[in-house]
């Protein structure tokens, strides 16, 4: 994530998001690192957010657009909640989220965003451009360090996957990022929102987790 950045080099981000949809829930996970040019600027930067019980969201891109556009979700959200008591369905975020950007497609809000959640359809993960498009996938990356993840999980996603081999999954492709991306360090955020609703994995298990695949790097880098 770039803290500052000229808006034409923006979708550039320094960064690393990724979703996993799972039949029994989806995995969302982030490095920390938010850089300024060679300079890094923030070493524990959030880019994974909550949006409801159910919901959750990566972003990559402009540190304000990105927050902006993750306290517009959340309102959004709970506002839904209120008036139809009944959660947001995860393709209806997705769609209200691509219509905030598209309308603003000739003064983008310069970020790279993937919705992910757990409703009445199971698992769902969509990707969403900063002009608005949203495409559902099964899974899919952001930012700099996206093609390292890309070829990680080309390799070893399978169908059926369930959530606690996604989360291993994640911390490889993540690992993948941070060894070879100068722009995503600093650690892993990562959480699950399944039928039980969104959890974020605690630091030392995710730390717990990486030593027992025996990566080859340390989890601080």
């Amino acid at each position: 994530m770039d803290a500052k950045t000229a808006p034409q080099d923006a979708v550039k981000t320094g960064t690393t998001t990724l979703a996993i949809a799972c039949e029994d829930g989806v995995v969302l996970a982030t490095e920390k690192r938010a850089t300024m040019g060679h300079l890094i600027g923030h070493k524990d930067t959030q880019k994974l957010f909550a949006v409801d019980k159910h919901l959750a969201l990566t972003t990559a891109g402009l540190v304000g657009d990105a927050q902006m556009m993750a306290r517009n979700l959340q309102a959004q959200a709970s506002l839904y909640r209120l008036k139809r008591d009944q959660p947001l369905p995860v393709r209806g975020a997705a769609t209200m989220l691509g219509n905030l950007l598209n309308h603003s497609k000739f003064m983008p809000y310069m970020v790279q965003l993937i919705v992910a959640g757990y409703d009445q359809r199971g698992g769902s993960v969509y990707s969403l451009d900063a002009a608005g498009g949203a495409i559902p996938e099964t899974w899919t990356c952001t930012g700099s360090g996206s093609p390292f993840v890309y070829g990680v999980l080309e390799d070893r996603y399978q169908d059926g996957m369930k959530v606690k081999d996604a989360v291993d999954l994640a911390i490889r492709g993540l690992n993948a990022a941070m060894r070879r991306d100068a722009a995503s360090g600093n650690g892993m955020d990562i959480a699950v929102v399944d039928a039980e609703g969104f959890r974020r994995l605690e630091a030392k298990d995710v730390e717990k987790r990486h030593k027992a695949l025996k990566l080859p790097m340390s989890y601080h880098p």
